[in-house]
């Protein structure tokens, strides 16, 4: 499901759109801030009903990646790409293969100022025929010398945080007999699902994809059809699909106590942070809950420490919310609000040291 969304603020250090020459098809990539290093954000696969739509994606998903690495602590700018498909379209093979070519070659062209990786509707093997034509490129699979698939540790930030998010609304972060509704069972959310599951959760779960229900049947959770899921009462409610899902009307209507999820974008419009709030639904936001990945393939990449090490790294994601909703609190702010000053702040840091 694709939600139309704003246009973000122009900020970007630069964009380029292409017409892959191989492929044919659409390729943004968007260079938002290169102030704390070399950006690093995914290359997204999927349908749009316009190519301005795709552009306004990578626009806005790479303006989320700057706020992500930066609040994650990462010597790590914001960048996205997106390839773009009309209504329709069915890529095989070889027209799969040319379009992360014609990405690799658009990557190339950054001179190392944007690294890319997997992200939605890509994978490791896509990746990997991008690093036939570039060597900015992160997360290729084990057997390539690479750091293998990132939805894992995305998955431990979001699980983390979730239990950071239950602490502050419940008292305790047992999972245990709590009501949380998964929307979006892909390579992160179904993650998340398995080992809720496996913990005693109490799941309600959907996705665009009516093939995911079978995993709802092995876990036993409940099934709802997409649309449907936030009005279904939660203890904590996980958009983990595409962005733009909390419009006005859907978070009027959200039956949940909180806001936790690994989407990006989830909020249809920034003032929703504010809806929630009035609501008196906590909102964990979705750039420091979903930072799992970046921080292990940054560290990957650059060899900061074992895998184990690295992902122990990754479990401090739900200190970081703790500490986000701490401020919140503290200040009567939005914890939207708080995580975009932790950004602002490093990235102030970060443009001083780089005038000096």
């Amino acid at each position: 499901m694709t939600h139309t969304l704003p246009l973000p603020d122009l900020t970007h250090e630069r964009v380029e759109v292409i017409t892959g020459r191989r492929s044919g098809l659409f390729i943004a990539v968007a260079l938002h801030s290169s102030v704390l290093g070399s950006a690093l954000g995914g290359a997204r696969l999927w349908t749009y009903p316009h190519w301005s739509d795709a552009l306004g994606d990578a626009l806005r998903l790479s303006a989320a990646m700057t706020l992500k690495n930066a609040t994650a602590g990462l010597d790590a700018g914001g960048g996205k790409a997106v390839i773009g498909l009309e209504p329709g379209t069915v890529l095989d093979a070889e027209r799969r293969r040319a379009a992360f070519l014609d990405l690799g070659d658009a990557v190339e062209s950054f001179d190392g100022l944007y690294r890319t990786a997997e992200d939605v509707g890509s994978t490791m093997d896509d990746m990997a025929v991008v690093g036939e034509r570039t060597t900015h490129v992160v997360g290729l699979p084990d057997a390539s010398g690479g750091s293998g698939e990132p939805a894992g540790p995305t998955s431990l930030g979001v699980y983390e945080s979730l239990r950071a998010v239950l602490e502050r609304t419940t008292g305790s972060a047992d999972v245990a007999g709590r009501r949380i509704t998964i929307s979006g069972l892909g390579q992160v959310g179904g993650r998340l699902a398995v080992r809720l599951s496996t913990e005693g959760a109490l799941l309600t779960v959907t996705d665009v994809n009516a093939e995911r229900r079978h995993l709802a049947a092995e876990l036993g959770a409940a099934w709802v059809e997409p649309g449907a899921e936030h009005l279904v009462a939660s203890d904590v409610f996980v958009p983990a699909g595409i962005g733009g899902l909390l419009t006005d009307d859907v978070i009027d209507a959200l039956e949940t106590s909180a806001v936790c999820g690994p989407a990006n974008n989830p909020l249809a419009s920034h003032s929703g942070a504010d809806r929630l709030a009035a609501r008196g639904i906590l909102y964990a936001p979705d750039f420091v809950v979903n930072a799992g990945g970046v921080i292990y393939l940054d560290h990957e990449a650059k060899q900061r420490g074992t895998r184990a090490e690295i992902m122990e790294r990754v479990s401090q994601i739900g200190d970081t919310v703790r500490r986000i909703l701490a401020d919140s609190e503290e200040r009567g702010i939005t914890p939207l609000a708080a995580a975009e000053e932790l950004a602002a702040a490093r990235l102030r840091a970060g443009a001083e040291v780089g005038v000096s």
